[in-house]
């Protein structure tokens, strides 16, 4: 999982629902930095359909969501793009970005300031996980767009489990593949009092943990499902068990457009909603070989 999206989750979705505070309830609404030229604030509606193109950031090397291979974009939130490029009646183009440390970072870079060295905001970004607590945070964004949910998830090696899929307990025994500091990290370790910590077996990117599962070298991976469904090898399946103590295993995901650019920001939802009402994003999700989840729109 790219960092800033991790410490975006692990912030706004830590406590339990009933624990959080109403939305905004402890907010004191700051002044929004609004800053004149455009290469800092981005292109309004009109400016993009002049013009004939409209630039999406996406995360780069960030398989299934978005990469790129033999000069051209890849990835379900690319097809997202298309699909709002396509709405707008203009050309998408992408700038593949590397993540930051938070996602607020990550937004002010590329979505409402741009970043200290050497760049320029985007006109949208792709791959926004959406919180109401955490957009009050972020006055100078509109987060919309929601397209669908991510959730954590459990792949595992039929030959292992040939009766039934793991659950976590199993891991106090079974060796199971994480990404490194994610959320599917923090959980089984910290679970049963740290019982199952001794089987966690820890690795740079999802990618690499399931290259260990496909391998034999573990039993199961735990992470994000879309990404344990696109590395899965053969012999290798997907599922979703009950998850104890794990208050928020599920969470929508958009996209981000400046505060100040929202009849942008409106088209682009009107296009994801048209495409979430006519099938074409979840057959997009389908092309790719993954399961869609409905967003909480």
């Amino acid at each position: 999982m790219r960092s800033g999206l991790l410490a975006a989750l692990v912030v706004a979705f830590a406590l339990p629902a009933a624990a959080q505070a109403p939305r905004c309830a402890d907010h004191v609404p700051g002044e929004r930095p609004q800053n004149t030229a455009r290469e800092y604030v981005g292109d309004d509606l009109d400016r993009i359909t002049e013009r004939g193109w409209i630039e999406f950031a996406a995360y780069e090397a960030y398989p299934p969501w978005s990469w790129e291979e033999g000069g051209r974009a890849h990835g379900v939130d690319v097809e997202i793009g298309r699909l709002i490029a396509e709405s707008l009646g203009v050309e998408a183009r992408f700038r593949f970005v590397a993540a930051g440390e938070t996602l607020e970072a990550d937004l002010r870079n590329w979505v409402w300031k741009g970043p200290v060295v050497g760049g320029r905001v985007a006109n949208v970004m792709l791959h926004v996980p959406y919180d109401s607590a955490f957009a009050c945070r972020v006055e100078q964004v509109v987060f919309t767009g929601q397209a669908y949910a991510e959730e954590i998830a459990i792949a595992y090696r039929e030959d292992a489990y040939p009766d039934d899929p793991p659950l976590p307990a199993y891991f106090r025994f079974d060796a199971v593949a994480v990404e490194n500091d994610t959320i599917a990290d923090f959980y089984l370790t910290g679970l049963a009092g740290g019982q199952l910590a001794a089987q966690v077996r820890r690795f740079p990117s999802m990618q690499a943990a399931m290259e260990a599962l496909n391998a034999g070298e573990t039993k199961a991976a735990m992470g994000p499902r879309a990404e344990l469904e696109h590395f899965a090898g053969p012999g290798v399946k997907v599922h979703q068990p009950p998850l104890p103590g794990f208050s928020r295993g599920r969470w929508t995901l958009g996209i981000a457009v400046h505060h100040s650019h929202r009849p942008l920001a409106y088209s682009a939802d009107y296009a994801i909603e048209e495409a979430l009402a006519d099938g074409r994003i979840a057959a997009i999700f389908a092309e790719y070989g993954l399961t869609w989840s409905a967003p909480e729109r």
